[in-house]
């Protein structure tokens, strides 16, 4: 199975737990998901809360055992108890939230605390805290107690003690939640940098807008299962059957809106915008062609049509309502 290319290697990962109350069944969490992960790409792992992101993540990163199926992360199989300890000095994790910092220390001697517990030599320490405080732009702040800090500030102090062991692999689990805009942007932007760098990043976001921007290859997850795999481009098109009209005219078409909902559309909606009706149609290409429905419109004195193409947003909720 070892894939030198590949980072990580998925096949049929499961992970049940209990069952809690003798003879009943026990909780699927992740149910045979299968995927692989290159070196130095980002890639996201998608899915509503209770999808099984968290629980992959930490069977990949050796701190949950897979119930049945095959993972490799690093040429090496999480499963035997023998790698966890050399796989945990190449990898390593920073789930959203402020636990896991020391907040009556600074943020240089959470580095330098974390640098003792990774073995890493005294004499070269300094040189390396250094330049992930620079990294994480707390250059300033490095001697301010982590209990002072803002949230941002927390986040990028975690992200810095993730680096302490220069890991060949990042688990980010929601790293942007509950940030503002500005520092998100921030996170995003270091992110990048570190796969530039050719550290590999495995990313859960609940932010569809994220994970257009920072990844290279996904899966979306739902109730444990895969519903969607590939590049941003591959989601969109796995639901290319679904499309938006839309239709600016001069006057109300409430007359014609109101049919079309009669038809059973997949949506169609209607609003006044500026003094003139937006009508905005969703439907299936095998549906009544789009050119039919504009011809309806047409004696309410079109100003403008278009054709929408579907944005990540509308496959993941599509995808992940098909696998409930």
């Amino acid at each position: 199975m070892t894939c030198p290319e590949y980072a990580i290697v998925a096949e049929g990962l499961t992970r049940t737990y209990g069952p809690f109350i003798p003879g009943s069944a026990g909780k699927v969490a992740v149910d045979g998901i299968s995927f692989k992960v290159r070196k130095g790409e980002i890639y996201g792992i998608l899915g509503p809360n209770g999808a099984g992101k968290t629980t992959t993540i930490k069977m990949l990163s050796t701190m949950l055992t897979p119930t049945s199926g095959l993972a490799e992360v690093l040429g090496m199989d999480v499963r035997d108890g023998k790698n966890i300890r050399a796989l945990r000095k190449r990898i390593n994790v920073v789930s959203g939230g402020e636990r896991g910092l020391y907040y009556r220390l600074s943020g240089r001697q959470n580095l330098e605390f974390f640098a003792d517990l990774y073995g890493i030599p005294k004499k070269d320490q300094k040189a390396l805290i250094e330049s992930l405080l620079s990294l994480v732009e707390l250059i300033e702040a490095a001697d301010i107690k982590v209990e002072n800090y803002s949230r941002g500030m927390k986040q990028r102090i975690h992200i810095a003690r993730s680096l302490i062991n220069s890991p060949e692999i990042l688990f980010l689990d929601e790293p942007t939640i509950g940030l503002d805009p500005e520092i998100s942007r921030g996170i995003r932007s270091l992110i990048k940098k570190l796969s530039d760098g050719g550290t590999t990043v495995i990313l859960t976001t609940h932010y569809m807008f994220e994970a257009e921007e920072l990844c290279d290859n996904m899966v979306i997850l739902s109730r444990g299962r895969i519903v969607g795999k590939g590049t941003v481009d591959d989601i969109k098109s796995s639901i290319s059957r679904v499309s938006s009209l839309k239709i600016i005219t001069e006057e109300d078409p409430s007359d014609v809106t109101a049919s079309l909902c009669r038809e059973n559309l997949d949506a169609v909606t209607s609003r006044l915008l500026n003094e003139r009706y937006l009508t905005k149609i969703t439907l299936n290409n095998a549906d009544r062609a789009f050119t039919a429905i504009e011809d309806l419109f047409r004696p309410y004195a079109i100003s403008s049509v278009g054709v929408e193409e579907p944005t990540l947003e509308d496959a993941y909720l599509t995808l992940v309502n098909e696998g409930l």
